[in-house]
């Protein structure tokens, strides 16, 4: 027996471009990044926006909450980061962080830091229990910085990937370089660790339509997975009776590959446009998109064959 998996559509919200989507890790919360400069936090139980927060006449491609501090965080294309305690609304601190557009950010899982890259071609290590000073630049890429993330085993250790095509491995402890990767032949858009039967392993999409699977132990390329006809912007790695991948493209479709024979087994297709940022809510396995035209909720299914 093995098992597939299909997306089918269930909700959807309008709204301008949805670059962003973090989930909160305890409330229904999902905080929406747009492109018209606004976050909104959004009930996705009751379907309700609950929240909105108006930032900047700057479009915002990285929101997160940093739910230990009742906050969420923003990156803007003013280069501005700013936060936001999210019960009261009351705005906590804004500064400039970098000379160009805010691409990512991602916040430590323990400690009091927090990741932003940019098209300035830097990533910074912001230290919120510090004045938010910056501690560390981290220095390298030769094009826009586009996305990055943590390893799940070692929170010292994140990537980052751009648009000069490589994936960079660097050291909070250090500013040094630890090793770059380069397999693709356009930029990078995104990129994540996974989990799978006890390895670990890196997923990058790219502006050449595919997304590369490495394994992180050796750093050889293990899989490509083509079959996207733009831009591949994102994915979510999802566990349910077996494992999978979901990729998300501005073809408008995202396309379910199944983590052990990476053979393609479903694509769904979008009817809010392009799609730009996946998150995947575990405990009831819905799947959200964010696209051109605002958000699509689906539900899962796995199904055995």
């Amino acid at each position: 027996m093995g098992s597939t998996i299909e997306i089918k559509k269930t909700f959807e919200l309008r709204s301008e471009r949805v670059k962003s989507i973090d989930l909160h890790p305890n409330a229904p919360w999902v905080l929406l990044g747009l492109h018209s400069g606004n976050v909104c936090i959004w009930n996705h139980e009751s379907q309700v926006t609950e929240k909105t927060f108006e930032i900047a006449n700057s479009r915002v491609r990285s929101a997160k909450f940093i739910a230990r501090k009742e906050w969420i965080v923003i990156g803007a294309d003013d280069g501005f980061i700013r936060v936001y305690n999210y019960n009261t609304m009351e705005n906590i601190i804004e500064f400039k962080a970098h000379s160009d557009f805010i691409r990512s950010l991602i916040v430590h899982p323990s400690q009091s830091y927090l990741l932003s890259a940019s098209d300035d071609k830097l990533v910074k290590l912001w230290d919120w229990e510090n004045d938010w000073k910056c501690t560390k630049t981290f220095e390298g890429h030769e094009h826009y910085v586009m996305q990055l993330a943590f390893n799940p085993r070692d929170a010292n250790d994140f990537a980052s990937i751009s648009l000069d095509c490589t994936i960079k491995f660097w050291d909070l402890g250090s500013m040094d370089l630890r090793l770059s990767i380069n397999g693709h032949t356009e930029g990078l858009n995104s990129v994540e660790f996974f989990e799978d039967d006890g390895k670990l392993y890196i997923l990058a999409g790219s502006d050449d339509h595919t997304a590369k699977v490495w394994d992180y132990e050796s750093m050889t390329c293990v899989q490509t997975l083509e079959g996207h006809t733009h831009n591949v912007t994102s994915f979510q790695c999802v566990k349910l009776d077996a494992s999978f991948i979901i990729t998300g493209s501005e073809d408008q479709t995202v396309r379910v590959w199944n983590m052990k024979t990476y053979n393609l087994d479903h694509v769904f297709t979008s009817d809010l446009g392009r799609v730009w940022t996946i998150e995947f809510i575990e405990d009831s396995s819905k799947i959200i998109l964010g696209c051109d035209e605002g958000i699509l909720v689906g539900q899962v299914n796995s199904t055995g064959y």
